[in-house]
């Protein structure tokens, strides 16, 4: 009889609860999802190094999916708290029939076991062939060779979801258990009847709580943008994420205390139509609702500062590829080694060798070219010493804006020596690059940056006194200000700072600090190519290599194809990270809300039914339904939009050798489409089931 009853009871609710089932069946497809990465990635045809970083995802993925579970266990709980309270009158029939708790408790564990079983069906056959087009996309991103792809199903995916939904279908049948348990008979049966006590706040106090959590917010903004440096450490950090949330919540406690006495002021707008009703009706939600709501406003906070600033990166590093990596590879090598050092890692002395000393002294080809190297293997080959100048340092280049630039970062190596290069072996390689080529006076030199942050202190510098005495010799910049130009391979803008000199400078030889070597590879296909790196920056198993690494030579190197491969295989675990986050923040801000919303519905049904009483029509009836339901989605969500353009700004800041604002925009509507399409769905959803529950019987 139970558990006919429970199925009943399925069927009678499932229409206006559709939504928590949606809910279920998307974290279950989700969470199987994400996780059955692995199942094929061993059939995608990649280098060694991007295999890596498709492993390195996957793990990423696994740890991030407890938290995941959590999130989704809570939001399960919190489902199920509205659900029971929504029958509590059903339960109170049932008892005076008869019926004990227990045989009630009973009846939610089936339905709860029924539900759970039914979600995992669903949600793993969803699942299943979502899986199968995030496989083509890791595929894409990582631009593997997809000839072996097969439909697979991931058993040890479905395990894992099987188990963690289990516990937290577990948690929920001891919640609700709980909950019945402490139920009396005329609770349940006045349960309807029963209105939420909603204390009025004094409007004057009210006023005065949100001038000072603006006031709050504004400050803990300012943190995160303008005194942006200074949060260099954890603790510093924590100080505006507590601003934030104390701030919100006060924003929204706040609110409910003024906005409707403002209102009733403006006669015109109260008196109008159902205004009176719902704002009415919203203030009490709001009233009752705090935490809730900036729960879930701090979530949309999250889930939209994620995906813009993930999104934004990706673009980033895709674009700036092409341009930072104009060359196949990059190869250089320290010179002029002395016979000992003490290491910097054990602070014990090391000894070079004779052979690793006189190495040390030639160009890198000497050093391709003596250990057997098939030089035919490069082409475009061009070769320059990289100088530093014993007096010459970062702080010398300061100069008078030295102290400045100390006060407001003291973690740069200021006693670090800068690099030098001749003009005519910087336009060398700037030809080969397709960069802009530069000429200098012989009492003239050029600062060479494209780390912003460096580019700012430099210009500072470069734009006060820009004079240099080496050599008993004096030198002025000639621009006021860093030029543009690289040499090394990377995927964005990390230049800190290159300085070039007239050719008649006179550097020792003895000063030379990097042998430095371009070239491209001298093969026309992409397969050519890495033939030709696995030769030079390869597994190291080549006989070049072992030659190399038996001499203690120190060459090293970076590629065009690992660059990309890396930064490719970055953006995306980014991306995959930034999706799982936030779409799962997405869900379960939109199912709180909708959930609440329908519950609410349920429990004013009768102040619906007095609205038709006295005359008004189903037409103002839905009117006045959708604008509350419109309005209270929206409030958390327009904070949260505020707080997200400081919150991008901070984390763009963090991470500007990545990205920049000018990638934003589009990341931001492609934020903006994810967002309208997930939470339109869930608001669209609300509105028709709530006009369901308030129908007239």
């Amino acid at each position: 009889m139970l558990f006919k009853l429970s199925i009943r009871n399925m069927k009678k609710s499932f229409k206006d609860y559709a939504i928590y089932f949606l809910t279920l069946v998307l974290g279950v497809a989700i969470f199987y999802m994400f996780n059955s990465l692995d199942s094929q990635q061993a059939m995608l045809k990649v280098s060694e190094s991007t295999r890596q970083m498709i492993q390195l995802m996957i793990q990423l993925l696994g740890m991030i999916s407890v938290f995941i579970a959590i999130v989704l266990g809570f939001l399960i709980v919190y489902a199920n708290n509205f659900l029971i309270n929504r029958r509590k009158r059903e339960f109170g029939i049932y008892m005076t029939l008869g019926m004990g708790r227990r045989q009630i408790s009973s009846i939610i564990l089936l339905e709860t076991i029924l539900v759970g079983i039914l979600s995992l069906v669903v949600g793993i056959f969803i699942g299943v062939f979502a899986s199968q087009f995030m496989s083509i996309l890791v595929a894409k991103l990582f631009e593997a060779d997809m000839s072996e792809f097969t439909f697979v199903f991931s058993i040890d995916s479905c395990i894992k979801t099987c188990i963690y939904f289990a516990v937290m279908y577990i948690a929920v049948m001891i919640f609700n258990t709980l909950t019945i348990s402490r139920y009396k008979l005329i609770n349940l049966l006045t349960a309807v009847r029963k209105n939420e006590k909603v204390k009025m706040k004094n409007p004057i106090v009210s006023i005065l709580v949100f001038i000072a959590s603006a006031v709050l917010l504004g400050y803990a903004y300012y943190l995160v943008t303008g005194g942006v440096y200074e949060l260099r450490t954890g603790d510093e950090l924590l100080k505006p994420i507590l601003m934030g949330i104390v701030g919100t919540i006060g924003i929204f406690w706040s609110l409910s205390g003024f906005i409707l006495r403002i209102i009733q002021t403006r006669k015109n707008i109260y008196l109008k139509g159902t205004n009176m009703f719902v704002l009415r009706q919203l203030n009490n939600k709001i009233n009752t609702n705090i935490v809730s709501m900036s729960i879930i406003c701090l979530m949309l906070f999250m889930t939209i500062s994620v995906l813009s600033s993930s999104l934004s990166i990706k673009s980033a590093l895709d674009s700036q590829l092409d341009k930072f990596t104009p060359v196949d590879v990059n190869l250089y090598k320290t010179a002029y080694l002395p016979e000992s050092y003490v290491s910097s890692y054990s602070g014990k002395t090391i000894y070079n060798t004779e052979e690793q000393i006189e190495d040390s002294k030639h160009p890198v080809s000497y050093t391709l070219e003596t250990n057997g190297y098939d030089m035919n293997n490069l082409k475009d080959i061009v070769e320059i010493p990289i100088y530093t100048a014993p007096e010459w340092t970062l702080a010398y280049s300061l100069g008078d804006y030295y102290e400045t630039t100390k006060s407001q970062y003291s973690m740069l190596a200021f006693d670090s020596s800068e690099s030098i290069i001749k003009i005519s072996d910087y336009n060398k390689i700037a030809e080969l690059y397709g960069e802009e080529q530069y000429n200098l006076n012989d009492d003239e030199y050029i600062v060479l940056c494209n780390y912003e942050q460096m580019e700012n202190i430099r210009n500072q510098s470069l734009s006060t006194n820009s004079n240099i005495q080496i050599n008993g010799k004096t030198y002025h910049s000639k621009y006021n200000k860093c030029k543009e130009g690289f040499i090394y391979l990377a995927t964005t803008e990390i230049n800190a700072g290159i300085i070039l000199v007239p050719d008649n400078f006179e550097l020792k030889d003895e000063w030379i600090e990097q042998y430095f070597l371009v070239a491209n590879y001298n093969a026309e296909t992409e397969e050519g190519k890495k033939e030709i790196e696995n030769t030079l920056i390869g597994s190291g198993d080549t006989e070049f290599f072992k030659n190399i690494k038996e001499k203690g030579i120190n060459l090293d190197g970076s590629s065009r194809i690992s660059i990309i491969e890396s930064s490719k295989g970055l953006a995306t675990i980014i991306i995959f990270i930034a999706i799982y986050l936030g779409v799962v923040f997405l869900i379960a801000s939109s199912a709180i809300l909708a959930l609440k919303q329908l519950t609410e519905s349920s429990d004013n049904k009768q102040r619906y039914t007095i609205l038709r009483k006295i005359g008004c029509d189903e037409k103002m009836i839905n009117q006045a339904l959708f604008r509350q339901i419109f309005i209270f989605f929206m409030m958390p969500l327009i904070l949260a939009m505020i707080h997200s353009i400081f919150g991008i700004k901070f984390i763009l800041s963090m991470l500007e050798v990545l990205a920049s604002p000018d990638e934003l925009l589009p990341s931001i509507i492609v934020t903006a489409v994810i967002m309208g399409v997930i939470y339109g769905i869930y608001f669209l959803a609300t509105y028709f089931g709530s006009k369901n529950i308030i129908k007239e019987d």
